[in-house]
């Protein structure tokens, strides 16, 4: 592909979108959009002034149904234009929003018309973004309308520095837009959706999102059976599926199973049950490439999910529970062929096999253990740190419910999570794993659980660091140690001051003992020591 200036590779995205007719007042802040127009049989309507020339592309977007395109520049140009934008979102009428900005080398000097416009239409539009790299510029063209015409419909503000606009970038494959997402579940669409995955060689199933069941977890178990299909799950949402389960083949989280990427990346067929195809699922975009993407089918309950990197070929605005029960009685309970279900499994399998790490205490070795021992109703928390991915690689999740993880990569999220969950399930083992940096975070908690008779069981991964920064700064500043060592209080003094009990563990094969003790009730904190060389399940000093 060859290279092409930000405007001429906005002007083609625009005319991949069907626009016909945009709405201008001309500035100098977007002389490379009116370039790239040039060549284009795209109308331009030239308008007095920038109230009006919205004002117009809104009456297009109105009478059309498609969004209204309006090119103003920046400063006054920008808040001219708010009349109409405001009528927009009101009206709610589907219209794009392109602002001349000052050259990104520039921002934030206050320089000759400078505008934060985030901040000035953070509240006026759906969504307002500034483009940073020419290579997006189409990602943003297809978001824009995407949200623009999705759910309720409304305005989209984009705004391109100068410098952007006019740099050169390799043209984007054209013609490559998601669906627009759809409505409902009909009967075509069940239609269409198992007649893709039957048809596929290499389908994968993702599940994610917050809606879900015990009763999901059982027949999106039962429709990968069906398909011979494997499926996996997004990060932190391992207790959507039986982790026992033939079908399951692991999760796309942090720290993933490479050959489950490598799966994802050969799929042919992907099914999105309300999972996002984002920076962690794909590893940082690497995974799959939005010009070669396989067919895309997301259910998501909310419109402006779908289309942000890679386009989709069906998008269904719906809770994905709904859509179980259709699918599974369009599909013969025994699969028709081998679509590589059987191998996916084999090489989840094989990644729980433990790979040592350095010390007495090895950390996956008692993930291992809670793994055959904690039972499958046991509730597990953590927050954030390489500790987790120990537990993401080591552990099964036997039932719906048993995790309590952020998403988000929040430290200190454990032990609260602990606390709640065991005053929600009393009856029920809950167990928090945590770092010592993370812990640390929230620790006062433990106070709380004693007031309230939360009987945790609070495992402590302490190596003396925040471990995670350490691994990166390791990696960036090999050698260059600053910032990332920890004290941490004698945890098994500090249990017994909250009026629980603690264990601190030197050897791994010490740790059963302390497990099964903290099991017959109370507050127990078990420490323990790992070897500061270690940090991560792949990794050491």
């Amino acid at each position: 592909m060859s290279n092409h200036h930000g405007g001429k590779i906005l002007a083609d995205r625009l005319a991949t979108h069907g626009v016909d007719r945009v709405f201008s007042v001309p500035g100098e802040s977007f002389l490379a959009a009116l370039d790239g127009l040039y060549e284009h049989d795209i109308q331009n309507i030239v308008c007095r002034q920038e109230g009006g020339a919205a004002m117009m592309a809104e009456a297009h977007g109105k009478m059309t149904g498609a969004p209204g395109v309006l090119f103003v520049t920046r400063g006054p140009g920008a808040t001219n234009a708010s009349a109409g934008l405001h009528i927009a979102m009101h009206d709610a009428t589907p219209l794009v929003c392109f602002v001349g900005q000052v050259p990104l080398k520039h921002r934030d000097r206050d320089v000759f018309q400078e505008v934060n416009y985030r901040a000035v239409f953070g509240s006026l539009v759906k969504w307002v973004a500034e483009v940073e790299r020419t290579d997006r510029l189409a990602e943003y063209v297809d978001r824009a309308f995407a949200i623009a015409t999705s759910g309720r419909p409304g305005p989209v503000v984009i705004a391109l520095p100068e410098d952007v606009l006019s740099a050169e970038a390799k043209a984007p494959a054209t013609g490559i837009i998601g669906a627009k997402p759809e409505s409902g579940l009909s009967d075509a669409h069940i239609g269409r959706i198992s007649e893709t995955l039957r048809t596929a060689e290499r389908p994968m199933i993702i599940a994610g999102g917050s809606l879900w069941s015990a009763e999901a977890a059982e027949k999106a178990a039962e429709l990968a059976k069906r398909l011979d299909a494997p499926i996996a799950v997004t990060f932190r949402r391992q207790d959507y599926i039986d982790n026992d389960h033939p079908n399951y083949a692991g999760d796309l989280g942090v720290g993933m199973n490479p050959k489950l990427g490598t799966r994802l990346s050969q799929a042919d067929a992907i099914l999105l049950l309300g999972a996002e195809l984002n920076d962690i699922t794909t590893k940082d975009f690497t995974l799959l490439d939005p010009a070669t993407a396989p067919e895309i089918i997301q259910i998501a309950p909310d419109p402006g999910m779908p289309n942000k990197v890679y386009p989709t070929a069906l998008s269904l605005v719906c809770d994905p529970r709904d859509a179980l029960s259709p699918l599974l009685e369009r599909l013969p309970e025994e699969p028709d062929t081998d679509r590589g279900a059987i191998e996916a499994r084999a090489d989840y399998e094989a990644w729980q096999t433990p790979q040592e790490t350095p010390g007495a205490v090895k950390l996956e070795e008692v993930i291992c253990w809670l793994r055959d021992h904690a039972g499958p109703d046991a509730i597990l928390t953590n927050g954030a740190g390489n500790y987790a991915a120990f537990l993401h690689r080591y552990y099964r999740f036997r039932r719906f419910g048993t995790q309590l993880a952020p998403t988000s990569g929040s430290m200190g999220y454990g032990l609260p999570a602990a606390v709640s969950a065991k005053l929600q399930h009393p009856d029920r083992p809950v167990i928090c794993l945590a770092g010592d940096g993370c812990l640390q975070m929230t620790l006062q908690e433990l106070s709380t659980a004693r007031q309230y008779g939360a009987d945790i069981i609070v495992i402590v991964a302490n190596n003396g660091r925040y471990g995670t920064i350490r691994m990166h700064q390791e990696r960036e500043y090999p050698g260059r140690v600053s910032g990332t060592d920890l004290f941490n209080p004698d945890y098994a003094a500090l249990a017994a001051a909250y009026g629980g009990t603690g264990h601190t563990v030197t050897e791994t094969a010490q740790f059963a003992a302390a497990f099964e003790t903290a099991r017959s009730g109370g507050l127990h904190v078990i420490d323990l020591r790992l070897d500061p060389q270690m940090l991560s399940t792949t990794m050491s000093l």
